[in-house]
């Protein structure tokens, strides 16, 4: 079934939200998909979809991770292309007034269990082409997001991770995808967390009485960024608001081809000479 599509595609945290979304545009796309869920009933109406498999992973289980890669392999399809759409923003709070063992969990499931899976299907990639990777990002990554130190730590670790693997793993195109605020059911998250949310309670409730960012406009960069290959989008971190990728995006392509350590985590500042040093 898998060599009768163009790509196979795998996303971790499918089942829901942005990933349920990009798996329907996958498959409208003539793509294998595999997706993964936590719980059977919110896939149950895709029961029976053709070039589609559904896959249990609780990321933030190592058993239940190593369990699914199995179910993968059984599976004898190659990926193309790994989408991971996994996240929460709790525990919400200042870090001191937190649980460390619930801030430690925040991690696994935004961060570590998702490289798991990843590190898991490595070896089932599609060999001799090169294979794409995505991780989400969010807020916090370019600027203080208080209160929400697990979840932008554990953004800011994929970021770094993407550059990594991108210098260690020459077969892979690993990028990261910043979609902005997209009405999904992780700020409700943050409206049960109202006193401990801080002015993120604000923002939220603001955002939510608009559209947000598409799940055509998340599909469309992702997809942009997979058609770049790795020395345009090889691990840098996009914008799909911000970033003109959009219309073929070729100013963005050729700026990023020519400087390596644009959208990466870099620290650049002119400081001012002391003459005495001199």
């Amino acid at each position: 079934m898998a060599g009768a599509n163009p790509r196979t595609v795998f996303i971790l945290g499918g089942s829901a939200d942005i990933g349920r979304a990009l798996a329907e545009r996958y498959l409208a796309a003539g793509c294998t998909v595999a997706l993964t869920y936590r719980a059977r009933r919110s896939v149950s109406d895709l029961e029976g979809r053709p070039n589609l498999a559904m896959i249990e992973c609780d990321v933030g289980s190592s058993a239940s991770i190593e369990k699914a890669v199995r179910e993968f392999a059984g599976l004898g399809w190659q990926w193309d292309l790994f989408l991971s759409s996994v996240g929460t923003m709790e525990p919400i709070g200042p870090f001191f007034d937190t649980a460390f063992g619930e801030w430690e969990r925040s991690l696994s499931i935004n961060a570590l269990g998702q490289l798991h899976v990843l590190h898991g299907l490595y070896p089932l990639r599609r060999r001799g082409a090169t294979a794409h990777v995505m991780f989400f990002a969010g807020g916090g990554t370019n600027n203080p997001f208080t209160n929400y130190s697990a979840y932008a730590a554990s953004k800011i670790l994929l970021i770094k991770m993407a550059e990594l693997l991108d210098d260690e793993a020459p077969d892979l195109n690993i990028f990261v995808v910043g979609p902005g605020y997209v009405r999904t059911k992780i700020h409700e998250e943050t409206l049960r967390n109202a006193e401990r949310a801080g002015r993120n309670l604000e923002k939220t409730q603001d955002f939510l009485k608009g559209a947000g960012t598409s799940y055509d406009d998340i599909f469309g960069c992702i997809e942009w960024c997979s058609a770049q290959g790795r020395p345009v989008a090889g691990g840098r971190n996009f914008s799909v608001v911000h970033d003109p990728w959009r219309n073929g995006g070729a100013a963005l392509a050729a700026a990023l081809a020519n400087d390596n350590d644009l959208y990466k985590l870099r620290r650049r500042q002119t400081l001012p000479v002391d003459p005495g040093s001199r």
